[in-house]
């Protein structure tokens, strides 16, 4: 006699068939409604939240530096040369998202009103600054950088350990080859939680700050999205289409679903390093690429970051009456973009960048760290669209470069 299966385990069968996308999506629903009618138990299932985005963070440093160290180590091809349309194809679609800013900020000029309490920060004052931040961040100490999730570090350290490797005993790579499917299939099991997590973040987020909170930013806000919406949904795929000669928008849309979504509640381009690695994965990206190529665009991948830096900066100018002429503007969107590759995909990590744009028209950072501040009260929708745009963006342009290398 067969055993009839019970209404409770069909349905856990049939959640467990769900693709993953699909549970997400379920678990945002569930939480909406969750938060809606109960929100003082919600928040307290932001734990759950706090502990995949935790468990996310601990695992990607050494997911990194293990995947470079053995994609170098075991390379055959030159790898520099495969990465360099990606690194170009970042800093073109950084590029391109802040002149799209500054197009947008122009058409549709945004005022703030800047009466809130000052906000203490330690803003960098000069682009100079920045740069020597990057160059200290590189020669860390690796164990600082892993406990830290400095991945500037972390990259070097992965980059100088796998060319080190590159003329050991056969043996030697295969132990670092092991080692990283070893922590790739600790990854795999982090990711199985995300639908859990999402729900805690996503239920403590409204229960928090309810569904009317940035009412008053509603112009800043679309200004902000349009131009992230633009980038994603006209700019990459032209982008794509002119390397790949074919119809970009599943690529760009698979990406959007699979890597923004999760990005988009984590916040953290660092964070959803390993949701981006099992995507290239599955579209069966060369490993010995885009295990570079994928941190490499956490860290200097942000077309998310320079709309952000732009607007705002624009929008304090327009708030004290500032003329900014177009060149000027233009200046801004390349020191924006330079900016930008210093946020290292930290949550919010690019609103303190701001005072640095600021300083191009005099603005001083008293009246700076006021739009900061706006900018912290937006972040709960700004920080979430910036991340969805950087994260998914990294795996759009590496699978697109991969096309091109294939072909050349």
């Amino acid at each position: 006699m067969t055993r009839a299966t019970t209404p409770n385990a069909s349905f856990f069968q049939k959640l467990k068939s769900t693709s993953l996308v699909s549970q997400i999506i379920i678990a945002i629903i569930l939480a909406s409604i969750f938060a809606t009618i109960s929100p003082e138990s919600a928040k307290e299932f932001g734990m759950l939240g706090s502990l995949f985005v935790s468990a996310l963070k601990a695992v990607a440093p050494i997911l990194v530096l293990v995947l470079v160290t053995s994609a170098i180590a075991n390379q055959k091809l030159d790898s520099s040369a495969e990465l360099k349309p990606i690194v170009s194809l970042y800093l073109i679609g950084t590029l391109s998202a802040a002149f799209i800013a500054v197009l947008l900020s122009f058409a549709f000029p945004t005022v703030l009103t800047l009466d809130l309490a000052g906000a203490s920060a330690n803003p960098p004052q000069k682009l100079t600054e920045v740069l020597a931040t990057l160059a200290f961040k590189v020669v860390e100490n690796p164990i600082t950088a892993i406990a830290n999730g400095n991945f500037i570090a972390v990259l070097a350290w992965g980059l100088g350990l796998g060319f080190s490797l590159k003329h050991a005993s056969e043996s030697s790579k295969a132990m670092v080859h092991d080692l990283s499917e070893a922590i790739s299939s600790i990854v795999r099991l982090v990711i199985r939680f995300a639908p859990l997590g999402i729900f805690g973040l996503v239920a403590d987020t409204i229960a928090t700050t309810g569904f009317s909170t940035l009412g008053e930013y509603t112009h800043l806000v679309a200004v902000l999205l349009s131009a992230m919406l633009i980038i994603a949904l006209l700019v990459n795929p032209l982008i794509v289409f002119i390397i790949t000669k074919k119809n970009p928008y599943p690529l760009v849309f698979t990406c959007l679903r699979e890597s923004g979504i999760t990005a988009f509640f984590t916040r953290s381009s660092a964070a959803n390093i390993p949701v981006n690695m099992a995507l290239c994965k599955k579209l069966d990206l060369h490993e010995d690429t885009y295990s570079v190529s994928i941190p490499l665009g956490a860290t200097i991948n942000m077309a998310g970051a320079a709309i952000t830096i732009t607007v705002l900066t624009l929008a304090a100018a327009n708030s004290l009456n500032i003329e900014v002429s177009f060149g000027t503007a233009i200046l801004l969107s390349v020191v924006a973009s330079i900016s930008a590759c210093g946020a290292s995909g930290v949550a919010g990590g690019s609103l303190l960048l701001i005072p640095l744009a600021c300083s191009l028209f005099g603005i001083n950072n008293d009246i700076a760290m006021q739009v900061v501040a706006i900018g912290f009260i937006i972040g709960v929708i700004q920080d979430s669209a910036e991340t969805a745009l950087n994260s998914s963006t990294d795996v759009v342009f590496s699978a697109a470069a991969s096309h091109y290398i294939t072909k050349s």
